[in-house]
């Protein structure tokens, strides 16, 4: 080949990023400015969260606790940061709904509420077998706006859901995820069972507790009261309350102060002294009298001549419903209202025995 060609050869294979480069430039400049304005883009899913973050955060509060504590040495009281959560606004009138965990043991409560400054508040009610409680502002200002309330039988797994809160102080935090899991069971701060806890990956952390979970509607569906860490930080598993459990028990804390439970006049053994004795149900140690138990013909545990215990009905089901543990009991019973006939099914000496009992109101 001639050193004529080679040269030209040489310029051309030059030549040729230098082209493509170019090429790619003006492709970059002609997509760049037909790009629309990040400003005024979203996407459905980002218009839809940013909407339902700046409709609901209004109504999401901050909740901190503190104690009244006497210095043995001078006497003198001092007020002790006890704990801090969130919670959201129920209804105009300043009534705010939290965990009971954010406020047990609480001497004063203030809620913070977004641009709007702090507000003494005082405890309504508690339900610590279902972590809810109810607090009302001293002072409320006026123009509260309670968020809506949804319905958690209609979730299914994978549902989007946003839960807003004070993690760690930072007030106003967003986190997005989804159903993960639907009826799951936790327990509550008296030890007692939670049922049809509503599973999230949305990123719950210490301050969230109390706050709402809610859906793309931009509703109330539960409220973040824990999560599963080894850490102690967010694992991406968190548990909120499912708010149709939350609508059920509010009214009665807001007007009774706890949850209003029907009786049946007994006092019940522990769980140890049940298993202790072998026992398949939960053995009733008292009948009080002139109570519906009693009313009905049961009887309780006695002590023979040489002190030896005797039991008295063992309590198997209450409506066909199984009962093996205390908490088996009192999630059974919960089911009922005052009024209500059920029908009680135990053992006395190994013989089954069936009552039908009209439950009455707790004295």
């Amino acid at each position: 080949m001639s050193k004529r060609w080679k040269a030209l050869l040489i310029t051309l294979a030059a030549l040729t990023p230098l082209t493509n480069a170019a090429e790619t430039d003006t492709a970059s400049t002609v997509d760049l400015a037909t790009a629309p304005s990040y400003l005024s883009f979203a996407t459905d899913d980002e218009r839809n969260t940013t909407d339902i973050f700046s409709k609901a955060s209004p109504a999401v509060v901050s909740v901190t606790s503190s104690a009244l504590r006497r210095n043995l040495f001078s006497l003198n009281v001092a007020e002790i940061p006890k704990g801090a959560g969130s919670g959201f606004i129920w209804s105009d009138s300043g009534l705010i709904v939290t965990n009971f965990h954010v406020v047990a043991g609480a001497d004063k409560l203030t809620v913070s509420i977004q641009d709007q400054g702090d507000y003494a508040a005082q405890l309504v009610g508690i339900a610590p077998e279902r972590d809810l409680a109810v607090l009302r502002l001293e002072k409320p200002p006026e123009g509260l706006q309670p968020l809506p309330l949804g319905d958690s039988s209609e979730l299914s797994v994978g549902r989007k859901v946003l839960a807003i809160g004070n993690p760690f102080g930072l007030d106003s935090s967003l986190t997005v995820g989804v159903v993960s899991a639907l009826d799951r069971e936790i327990a509550s701060p008296s030890n007692r069972r939670i049922q049809g806890v509503i599973q999230t990956d949305a990123a719950i952390n210490p301050g969230n507790s109390g706050g709402p979970l809610l859906n793309s509607l931009g509703q109330v569906i539960g409220v973040n009261t824990a999560i599963f860490s080894p850490s102690g930080a967010s694992a991406g598993i968190g548990f909120a309350i499912p708010v149709n459990m939350v609508k059920e028990v509010i009214p009665q804390l807001i007007a009774y102060g706890k949850i209003l439970r029907p009786i049946l006049g007994i006092e019940l053994a522990n769980d140890q002294w049940t298993r202790r004795y072998g026992v398949k149900g939960v053995a009733i140690v008292r009948v009080f009298r002139g109570l519906p138990a009693a009313q009905a013909g049961m009887i309780g545990a006695s002590r023979g001549p040489r002190g030896d215990i005797r039991l008295g009905d063992i309590i198997t089901h209450i409506d066909d419903q199984p009962v093996r543990t205390h908490d088996d009991y009192l999630s059974a019973m919960e089911q009922f209202k005052v009024g209500d006939t059920v029908t009680i099914r135990a053992l006395r000496n190994n013989q089954p025995q069936s009552f039908d009992v009209t439950l009455s109101e707790a004295g």
